[in-house]
């Protein structure tokens, strides 16, 4: 009897110990560890729509600790795009320019943060500052930089630039990658390059209860990107500061996703990371290229600000799309010109080497310049270009200019001769 009870433990304990293993989930001798679970105070998360059609609104609701502040974090989650800049300002402890030129193709094609509403107030500061707002002192006042993190893990490369490699349109020497701060840094810079406005990257839309119940309508606009889109929820506990230091206790929920369809003729423009209807464009550019060719030109110069200011699209991708829009105008103007012996295919090709030469450069410009800058830059080429235009209808000019009254002459003639000629 005594070895009986003695032996029936020692078997019970091995068997355990040989299927325990498999109990678990596991094969054995594989070491598996177990899955990760939530943690056990992590915000809920529910969203009302699993799918939109260009755009919508949707309802974030859930429930997170009591006392807790909410973030709702929103991006694309499989749509990404190009984001760049340009540091040329000199640094205030140095005194020196860095010249350094920073690009992205990870960042999310949208990205947005939902806040409590009663911190709405320091969206409002951000927005009075105009284009001097920084995202990263916006995001640190409100709290939100606890839930900034998709952008936060993009690959970012970094160039060291000289005066002389920005003017033959070199992005520089390629200098080593990031850390993980510098990258969180930087990648808040490209992001509030890329979306601008306060309005785009964070929305008061978040309402908290006593009880840690929370609710936030948010507004996908028109015009986005296609396809699906992740929803976080981070919900910060409790704050604690140690002198220039604070500790952020936070706990973050599951993820929720939705899908944003579009159909034709709205399009989604890869390297613009935005949807488009084409029929306003279209109508848009057959009218500009009437006028443009009766300038004598393609009707670039008028696209371009046009599209910049009436469309969302990124003033790198309109300046190089309205390139090969032009051709097409300037193709059927140089055939009808020619018949009417208006080219000076001597000065023409002349005047074309130093084109090739602009044209190499230019692009490389464009991506090292906000913006503002180039509008400006194009307005006040508009300006001086109408300024020369006016001034060559003057009385005193034409009075001066006999010469252009019969070249004039001369064109008005031919135009009607063409035109019995096609009747």
């Amino acid at each position: 009897m005594n070895i009986r009870f003695r032996v029936l433990p020692a078997l019970a304990l091995a068997m355990i110990l040989l299927f325990a293993p498999q109990v678990r989930g596991e094969q054995p001798g594989t070491g598996a560890a177990p899955a990760a679970t939530p943690a056990a105070n992590a915000p809920t998360i529910n969203i009302d729509k699993t799918s939109l059609n260009n755009g919508g609104d949707i309802l974030v609701t859930g429930k997170a600790p009591a006392g807790s502040q909410i973030y709702v974090e929103v991006f694309s989650a499989d749509k990404k795009v190009r984001a760049n800049r340009f540091d040329g300002k000199k640094d205030e402890k140095t005194g020196k320019i860095p010249y350094k030129f920073y690009i992205t193709t990870d960042m999310p094609a949208f990205y947005k943060i939902l806040v409590p509403k009663d911190m709405d107030g320091e969206l409002v500061k951000a927005k009075a500052d105009g284009s001097k707002w920084k995202y990263s002192e916006v995001l640190k006042k409100i709290g939100a930089d606890a839930a900034y993190s998709a952008p936060a893990k993009i690959k970012i490369d970094n160039y060291q630039a000289t005066i002389m490699a920005s003017i033959i349109g070199s992005r520089g020497t390629l200098l080593p990658e990031m850390d993980e701060k510098a990258t969180k840094s930087e990648s808040m810079k490209l992001a509030k390059g890329r979306f601008r406005s306060v309005g785009n990257l964070l929305g008061a839309n978040v309402e908290v209860q006593a009880d840690g119940s929370y609710s936030a309508k948010f507004k996908l606009p028109a015009s986005q990107a296609p396809g699906k889109y992740n929803v976080t929820v981070t919900a910060v506990t409790d704050r604690i500061k140690e002198g220039d230091k604070e500790t952020v206790k936070k706990v973050k929920s599951e993820v929720a996703s939705f899908e944003n369809k579009i159909a034709f003729p709205t399009m989604y423009l890869n390297n613009a990371g935005t949807s488009i209807n084409l029929l306003w464009p279209f109508l848009l550019c057959l009218a500009i290229s009437i006028f443009g060719i009766l300038m004598g030109a393609g009707g670039g110069f008028i696209l371009n600000p046009i599209l910049v200011t009436l469309f969302p699209l990124p003033h790198t991708i309109v300046a190089g799309t309205v390139m090969p829009t032009v051709l097409f105008a300037q193709a059927t103007g140089i055939m009808n010109y020619n018949k009417v012996k208006f080219i000076n295919w001597k000065l023409g090709v002349g005047i074309g080497c130093a084109m090739l030469v602009g044209g190499f450069i230019g692009p490389k410009l464009t991506e090292m310049i906000t913006l503002d800058q180039f509008k400006f830059l194009f307005g006040w080429v508009l300006l001086v270009l109408a300024a020369l235009m006016f001034w060559q209808t003057t009385p005193g000019y034409l009075a001066n200019n006999k010469k252009e009254q019969a070249i004039m002459k001369e064109f008005k003639k031919r135009a009607e001769e063409a035109a019995k000629a096609k009747g």
